[in-house]
């Protein structure tokens, strides 16, 4: 049997989860740059998404980002938008939820933009009223029945 050479195995390639959990200062776009929502995942490393300006780009994930920042449907990312093709551009940044919501907050984002909030999101919405599954009956009505 060979004796193990190398600096680790699978779990030393994985590394450690260093998330963005600490707060971190909130990017704005600067020219040559646009915030997108990203619409559904493509595979390779791409993804479909609507520019604010209401181009639809096919994005490409850049390498630092790839495997290491997941990009869902619904995400808000920063896009930065090549001069030699205007249907194709490239991720630059993921906004975490907080700071999509103060983006909309500032401006950059507009009103009618739908954030993905998540599942504590999508109840709020979508209670209109379905709540009431029960009827009531008088007195009188249940001596009837």
């Amino acid at each position: 049997m060979p004796k193990n050479k190398g600096k680790g195995g699978k779990n030393r390639k994985r590394g450690k989860n260093e998330a963005d959990d600490e707060k971190r200062e909130l990017v704005f776009k600067e020219d040559g740059q646009e915030y997108a929502q990203v619409m559904r995942m493509l595979g390779n490393g791409r993804c479909e998404a609507t520019c604010i300006d209401g181009v639809k780009r096919l994005c490409h994930i850049r390498g630092k980002m790839h495997k290491k920042v997941w990009i869902a449907a619904g995400d808000i990312i920063l896009v930065g938008l090549r001069d030699y093709q205007d249907d194709k551009a490239d991720v630059i940044l993921k906004y975490m939820p907080d700071e999509a919501r103060l983006l909309k907050a500032y401006g950059e984002l507009p009103e009618n933009t739908r954030l993905n909030e998540g599942i504590a999101g999508g109840l709020d919405e979508e209670d209109d009223g379905a709540g009431d599954d029960y009827i009531e009956f008088e007195d009188e009505d249940i001596d009837k029945l």
